[in-house]
């Protein structure tokens, strides 16, 4: 027990030691939207649920997740990447200053910032629409204000640290953010940055960054094994992606098992004697790829089925007659290595070739929910395991695990020691539905390490609260707000308070004080004067800070706060709450959750004083038991 106490307090120092580490992020950033839907009947149209929306929330998405999850472990996040000036582009801004990123975003009109937008129903995706042309190409002054914002943020950042080279974290998910005078950029100054990270759906884009560490999926991995030996002509291997290769396609991989239509394929010679099967359509050559075995295998291509980006099911390995393969657009790769090898046993197997095409220091081959397999150039090997969730709960699981890996390393911590810490930060994002970030404080609650000053108060006065406020939104925590008399403290309150918890990051509860309660219940309340009201509220676990003001009103307050949620206790729509206006016009939400039946502090005062009178009117009720 010791031991493991011991190298808890190890993580946990290196998780102390990167806090404020300058960390530029550039790349495709997009935002997620995710909508909670109720269903209890079928349209009368057509086989589908009916949808009420109940409930909506936006969250910074792939580069700026990133950024997002850099800046909540702590370290000082920079995002450099075209948004659209529209809807979707004002919302990322938002979520980048509640999460304290620091937004050197360059406006590009005319060009939608790329929108993920998913609809749920019993926490289960129901579909998702994806909106924006993130196809079309920045015009030659975006490509140049992007170079200028990228150069300015790097300066920036070495001024805040005295010169000192800060770290650089490439998010390339092929959605056109950057474009190839970018990457040369990115390449010619290479010596700016100390550390570099690169996740990118085409590894071979990126020849001649040489970077710290690479964090490829399984899929990806193999793509680039697959275009390295089939583009070899010699003793060097050509792994330049030139634009219009019919035969490579686009970076991301097909939707399902097999792209296209089904149907029927004809079984092509391979060049080991045994046959595979592609799809038929109009002749012409097959081009070959690799194994992961390094034989030639002929690739199956369908250059009509729909792509889109990979997702946990794509990357997975499917058995087949002579080992496992793995499919992508224009390629499919086998590996004859027999039944029951898994995809950490192949991927630990080509970490050297892995190191060799991307130049990396550290490969770290992601296997979605069988954890990872990490590498460095030395040859030292580390394995982590991951638990299997729901697929809603792991959207930017990667984004962490990217974060941490690349906080870790820009700290000096050794390989097994930041492929723990990154294994860690993504097992805890997966905890619930929505675009993963994990935060400071729950990576070291996770470690058993304090995470509060334990001098910090509970209840608070309005200046206290603005500064907590502001420190825990530079985190990237949102903030419910609360409010109301809570007199008599009972069941109904306390289920009422824990709901309200779940729907954010930190709970307020403002009181009203005992002359605002004077004037709004009645001269013979409140009960419990206002300090034993806020001591008991700040006893319940799921409260975080309790707030005592004197209006009628908690206007003043909200303005200090701005919550992300307000919540009330009624049966009431949100339209019906006074302070709905006011909350929405400074950016949050107004939700309601109902009482637990038949519990109210009237009903409680008014019992008691029944019971009160009736032991008035008749002696036996006063009498001991004998």
């Amino acid at each position: 027990m010791a031991g493991a106490a011991a190298e808890q307090r190890r993580l946990a120092s290196v998780v102390e030691s990167w806090q404020g580490r300058p960390v530029l992020v550039i790349g495709d950033a997009m935002l997620d939207e995710w909508r909670f839907a109720e269903s209890d009947r079928l349209c009368r149209e057509a086989p589908a649920p009916v949808l009420t929306l109940r409930r909506r929330i936006s969250a910074a998405g792939g580069a700026a997740n990133t950024a997002v999850n850099v800046a909540a472990l702590g370290g000082r996040a920079v995002l450099v990447a075209p948004v659209g000036a529209d809807v979707a582009g004002d919302e990322l801004h938002d979520c980048l200053d509640r999460a304290g990123v620091w937004d050197r975003t360059v406006n590009q009109p005319g060009r939608p910032t790329p929108l993920k937008r998913r609809m749920l129903a019993g926490n289960q995706i129901l579909l998702r629409e994806d909106s924006g042309e993130p196809d079309d190409p920045l015009d030659p002054d975006g490509v140049q204000r992007l170079l200028t914002a990228l150069d300015c943020a790097t300066e920036e950042l070495r001024a805040v640290t005295g010169g000192e080279p800060p770290t650089l974290v490439v998010c390339d998910y092929g959605l056109g953010a950057l474009p190839t005078p970018v990457r040369a950029w990115l390449v010619a100054n290479r010596e700016r940055f100390a550390t570099v990270a690169l996740d990118a759906h085409d590894l071979a884009d990126w020849r001649g960054l040489a970077p710290t560490v690479v964090t490829p999926s399984f899929a990806e991995a193999t793509r680039l094994l697959a275009r390295a030996t089939r583009r070899s002509a010699g003793p060097e291997l050509h792994l330049d992606h030139p634009d219009g290769d019919p035969a490579d396609g686009p970076s991301e991989l097909t939707v399902g098992a097999a792209p296209g239509d089904r149907t029927p394929r004809a079984e092509q010679p391979r060049s080991d004697g045994a046959a595979v099967r592609t799809n038929s359509g109009p002749a012409g050559p097959e081009p070959t790829a690799a194994g992961l075995d390094g034989t030639s295998r002929t690739a199956r291509i369908d250059r009509t089925g729909p792509t889109g980006e990979p997702t946990p099911g794509e990357g997975r390995v499917a058995m087949t007659g002579d080992g496992l393969s793995v499919t992508a657009t224009g390629v499919t790769v086998n590996a004859a290595a027999g039944e029951g090898v898994d995809r950490a046993v192949l991927a630990e197997s080509r970490l050297a070739e892995l190191h060799a095409h991307t130049g990396a220091d550290v490969v770290a081959v992601t296997l979605d929910t069988e954890g990872a397999v990490v590498g460095a150039a030395d040859g030292e090997r580390r394995r982590s395991h991951s638990t299997p969730v729901p697929a809603s709960h792991a959207v930017g699981a990667g984004d962490a695990y990217l974060a941490a890996m690349t906080l870790a390393l820009a700290a000096g911590a050794p390989l097994s020691t930041a492929a723990q810490l990154a294994q860690l930060t993504a097992t805890i994002t997966v905890s619930d539905t929505g675009t993963c970030v994990c935060r400071r404080d729950d990576l070291l609650a996770a470690l058993d390490q304090p995470v509060q000053d334990p001098g910090r108060p509970v209840v608070v006065d309005a200046d206290e609260l603005a500064a907590i406020v502001e420190t825990q939104r530079d985190g990237g925590r949102s903030v419910v707000f609360t409010n109301g008399c809570f007199d008599v403290l009972h069941r109904g309150h306390v289920r009422y308070l824990e709901q309200a918890r779940t729907l954010g990051d930190l709970l307020i509860v403002a009181v009203n004080s005992d002359e605002s309660v004077r004037r709004l219940k009645g001269a013979d309340r409140p009960v419990n004067p206002v300090e034993d009201r806020a001591a008991l509220l700040a006893a319940l676990s799921c409260v975080d800070h309790v707030v005592v003001f004197e209006e009628d009103s908690p206007a003043s307050l909200i303005k200090v706060v701005r919550p992300d949620v307000y919540v009330k206790g009624g049966d009431y729509p949100p339209e019906m709450v006074p302070e709905a206006p006011l909350v929405r016009r400074l950016g949050g939400q107004v939700r309601t959750l109902g009482y637990v039946p038949d519990r109210s502090t009237s009903q409680i005062i008014e019992r008691i004083r029944t019971h009160s009178q009736e032991r008035e009117t008749d002696p036996s009720l006063s009498s001991k038991p004998s």
